[in-house]
C-alpha cells in the first residue's frame, strides 16, 4: 500500500523534536528514530500516521523511507530543505528560529512530547539498538527491506478485522489527499 507522504507535517514534527532538544540540532539517526517511533505509535494507537511515510528496516534499525531521503538530500528542494541544513557529524541543523506546528494536531504534539520524554535522552546508538528490538525489524543484511503497516499492526496485537479497517481508512485518507492536493 502506498500512502501520500506529507512533507509539511514531517518537517514540522522534526523541527518540533529538535526544538525540544534545545540545542538547535540533532543527529540524523536520532531524529529518524524518534520520528519512526512517533509514527509507529500513532499508527498503533489511532490507526493513523503522522507523516504518511513508508516504513523500512535497515542495518541501523527502523526508518521512515522518504524522511531518510529528505535527511540525505535526495529529495527535490521543498519545505524540508528550507527548514534544515546538514551540519557536523551526521547532524541536521534547524535553520529557522521560529517554527510552526499548525499542521500537527494537539494529539500529535502530545504524542511527540511522549516519545521525546521516553526516548529523547537516548543517544543515536542506543536508539539504533532499541529499534532492533522492535518485532517488525528484520535484519536486511546490509540492504533495506520495506516493512508493511500490517506487520506493525499485527505485532501490536490488532485483529485481522481491525487491520483491514485501518488499511481501508488509510487508503481513503491518502486518496482524498491526492485528489485534494493536501492533507
Amino acid at each position: 500500500m502506498s500512502l501520500k507522504f506529507d512533507e509539511v507535517k514531517t518537517t514540522q514534527a522534526a523541527a518540533y523534536l529538535i526544538k525540544k532538544r534545545g540545542q538547535g540540532f540533532m543527529s540524523y539517526m536520532k531524529l529518524i528514530k524518534l520520528l519512526y517511533l512517533a509514527d509507529r505509535e500513532a499508527l498503533i494507537r489511532w490507526g493513523r500516521s503522522i507523516t504518511f511515510d513508508s516504513f523500512a528496516a535497515m542495518p541501523h534499525g527502523m526508518v521512515l523511507s522518504r524522511t531518510l531521503e529528505l535527511i540525505n538530500g535526495e529529495e527535490p528542494k521543498g519545505v524540508w530543505q528550507g527548514t534544515f541544513e546538514p551540519c557536523g557529524d551526521h547532524e541536521v541543523w534547524l535553520v529557522k528560529e521560529e517554527i510552526t506546528t499548525e499542521k500537527l494536531s494537539k494529539a500529535e504534539l502530545k504524542l511527540l512530547d511522549e516519545i521525546f520524554e521516553k526516548f529523547g535522552r537516548m543517544n543515536r546508538w542506543d536508539l539504533r539498538e532499541y529499534t532492533h528490538t522492535l518485532p517488525e525489524w528484520v535484519d536486511p543484511e546490509g540492504s533495506s527491506l520495506p516493512v508493511k503497516i500490517t506487520d506493525i499492526l499485527r505485532h501490536a496485537g490488532k485483529t485481522q478485522a481491525q487491520i483491514e479497517e485501518i488499511i481501508q481508512d488509510l487508503q481513503s485518507v491518502s486518496m482524498a489527499s491526492s485528489l485534494l492536493g493536501s492533507r
